[in-house]
């Protein structure tokens, strides 16, 4: 009844579906593709919702987007007799002997005897007892596919896939590579496991033809990279006959897939740097010349020269300036910013640093004033806390140019801040700020819009940087200040929490501030974890007063007595500072040497690396304790492995991209640019450098694609993209 209900609603529904397009505009090109999904043969309205809800497949084009995650090879036929424990998913050809049901109720199974002449084994269903029952028939010579398991030394195959052999038939069925999809439960239910979706995939190709998937690359780019065409590639990735139709056609969607993301970001900066003009600063001025001979007491790494001269080409150029300047926790970002403002305020502009907490824009002010004072520069504060006569002095000063420097918080993006002549906007930790508070900032500029320079402690991979940040400049301060004591990581359980607690007592016995990191602030029902008021209550009983002094700061305290804990712990006036990972981002406190992370198998690699960085700050050893249970998972024990064995940010970046892929790294999610289906960016590298190099070539010899050979690619380009304000402008 559901087949025959299939049917005839697919044949009604894509008569009405024809007429009702051809009705409303006969000008308009029919594109099958745009078919929506429930008029396909097999389909039908439940499975349609069901399509729509579990895979956000709507229409005939997103059922072709569903990749293959991997591909079973049905052409070989094991026999019964090389089966062993180890054996993967196998194919097997022989005979049904006979079919039995066992058990009652819900102990209910359906077993079948199936022989091969090498040997016999069960297949076992728990599941559609009855109908299976009917359709299996003693005698009928079967193909079955599965993945045998072993009960009492013998093998067994719960709910194999069975295809009966015909007499008449030209080829054993399914002999061929399988692609694997992946479903739910839902979709499982209504008969859309992987084996459904290849079905609806084998129809879907018998209505289409290579006219519904164009070429759309230029022909030099698909000879120059030898690619499959278009629509053999959507077909061979999906119907694959060998093993090479397979790789060639996921080349070529690959290379598709990245080029289209380059061609998009690179549009984009070539656009920004077409519409908005940037100051130039034709001279490095005294003020910087001074400050390195005179005011910098250490030698500058490498690292920090190099990206200094990137950002002075920049400022030659006539360009406004976007730049992301990424460098691990010490490495010398801050001093940078520094010169960059240096050479703004050279050249007779303002300069303002934007931090996301009141605490570390004070820290950025305390550095920044003391370092410019010999030079004559005037630095101010504008947080929320700067009021009444101090604002007004603040705002006149800005207004007039007498204020060289301004650090704050979201207060600098306020309507009554003005600024004489604002040349540069440095954004300390910029995933803290949402688009449109920067955006207003960039929006402070006069003349000109400023130069940005926004400065991340998280480092990203070069494959994630390049993708998600084509359309910016990203320099790189991958090199740390000689001298630097790397931060001792070691692995601990919670049993060694007297050993622990023994440690923290020496350090502070040294002078030494430690904190203790925890990811609840209360107990959970749920959750298994070590929670904030607990373990405050633990080291405040094992690090009684008057001998020792601990502070609390959670996200949930009000900002002011937030404010005061942490401040407590900045002057040294608390040993140690129990809090949750609202310290991730701010406090520098040179004299904390301990970072003590609870139940640290709950925290990704990016977090537990910028834990990590709030300690080693100063001329002390640093130790970081991670704490977790003793039964840990597969991922979980790799994490805390990458943690003990290295500090350097960028290679525990792309450990955490291999474990959590590329859409799951903080701030990515969010962009908008990461809707990868078939590339990797943790392997396709090279692709990826093919695809952006082509990208960047095409555009320099056609940028606005208005050439013939590239009318299909502009018209796709336009199709495919999505409308709205796009904010990479500003970041």
């Amino acid at each position: 009844i559901y087949r025959w209900v299939d049917w005839n609603y697919w044949r009604v529904g894509d008569w009405l579906f024809l007429s009702r397009r051809m009705d409303q505009q006969s000008s308009i090109q029919y594109k099958p593709l745009e078919t929506p999904i429930e008029y396909l043969k097999g389909v039908g309205p439940v499975k349609a919702d069901v399509l729509k809800k579990e895979l956000q497949v709507f229409q005939f084009h997103d059922l072709l987007h569903h990749f293959p995650f991997r591909y079973v090879d049905r052409t070989r036929f094991f026999t019964i007799g090389e089966l062993t424990p180890d054996s993967p998913m196998v194919q097997l050809k022989g005979t049904i002997e006979r079919v039995d049901v066992q058990g009652e109720k819900r102990a209910k199974r359906l077993v079948a005897r199936f022989t091969d002449g090498t040997g016999t084994m069960e297949l076992v269903w728990f599941r559609s007892v009855k109908w299976m029952q009917d359709y299996l028939k003693p005698g009928q010579e079967y193909i079955i596919f599965g993945k045998p398991n072993w009960f009492n030394n013998r093998p067994t195959m719960p709910h194999p896939e069975m295809d009966p052999v015909l007499p008449d038939a030209i080829a054993p069925p399914r002999a061929a590579l399988h692609p694997m999809y992946s479903s739910t439960e839902k979709l499982k239910l209504h008969g859309l496991d992987s084996r459904g979706l290849y079905k609806l995939l084998q129809t879907l190709f018998s209505r289409i033809t290579s006219a519904d998937l164009p070429e759309i690359l230029p022909r030099h780019l698909v000879e120059k990279y030898r690619l499959t065409g278009r629509y053999e590639a959507f077909r061979k990735v999906h119907l694959p006959e060998t093993k090479d139709d397979i790789r060639h056609a996921q080349r070529r969607l690959k290379f598709e897939e990245l080029f289209l993301l380059q061609l998009q970001v690179i549009k984009l900066r070539l656009a920004r740097m077409d519409a908005h003009r940037g100051h130039i600063f034709p001279h490095p001025g005294t003020f910087l010349e001074q400050f390195y001979s005179d005011v910098l007491p250490y030698e500058l790494t490498g690292a920090q020269k190099r990206v200094v001269k990137e950002i002075r080409q920049d400022f030659l150029t006539g360009n406004q300036m976007n730049r992301l300047l990424q460098g691990d926790v010490g490495s010398g970002k801050t001093v940078v910013a520094l010169m960059a403002m240096l050479m703004a305020a050279g050249n007779g502009f303002q300069a303002a640093l934007m931090a996301p907490t009141e605490i570390l824009a004070q820290q950025h002010y305390n550095a920044i004033s003391a370092d410019v004072k010999a030079l004559g520069l005037h630095t101010v504060l504008l947080t929320g806390n700067v009021k009444g006569a101090k604002r007004k002095a603040v705002l006149k000063g800005l207004q007039s140019g007498d204020i060289h420097f301004v650090v704050g918080t979201h207060a600098l993006i306020e309507d009554k801040v003005q600024y004489k002549q604002l040349g540069l906007v440095v954004i300390d930790e910029q995933h803290r700020f949402g688009v449109a508070q920067r955006a207003r900032l960039w929006g402070k500029g006069t003349e000109a819009p400023p130069h940005i320079l926004v400065m991340t402690a998280t480092p990203i991979p070069r494959t994630l940087a390049m993708t998600l940040y084509g359309d910016l400049d990203v320099s790189v301060i991958d090199e740390m200040p000689p001298g630097r004591k790397p931060i001792a990581t070691k692995h601990l359980y919670d049993s060694d929490r007297l050993r622990i607690f023994g440690f923290m007592k020496e350090q502070i016995s040294l002078g030494r501030q430690i904190y203790v990191v925890y990811p609840l602030i209360q107990e959970s029902e749920k959750l298994d974890l070590k929670h904030l008021e607990d373990g405050y209550e633990s080291i405040s009983r094992a690090f009684p007063l008057p001998e020792y002094a601990v502070s609390i700061v959670h996200g949930r305290m009000a900002p002011d007595a937030k404010e005061s804990e942490m401040q407590r712990f900045v002057k040294g006036e608390t040993h140690i500072m129990v809090a949750t990972t609202v310290i991730e981002v701010g406090v520098n406190v040179p004299n904390a040497s301990v970072m003590v992370i609870e139940n640290a198998e709950r925290f990704g690699l990016a977090q537990l690396h910028q834990l990590r960085g709030r300690v080693g700050r100063g001329a002390d050893q640093s130790y970081c304790l991670l704490v977790t249970k003793d039964k840990l998972g597969v991922d979980a024990r790799k994490r805390i492995k990458t943690m003990c064995s290295t500090n350097d940010g960028f290679k525990i970046a792309e450990v955490d991209m291999e474990l959590r892929g590329p859409g799951e790294i903080e701030g990515t999610r969010q962009s908008g640019h990461l809707h990868l289906k078939m590339a990797d960016l943790q392997t396709d590298y090279p692709i990826l450098q093919e695809a952006r190099n082509s990208a960047i070539a095409l555009l320099e010899t056609d940028p606005t694609l208005s050439k013939p050979e590239n009318t299909a690619l502009r018209l796709h380009m336009k199709a495919t993209s999505s409308p709205g304000f796009d904010w990479g402008k500003v970041l």
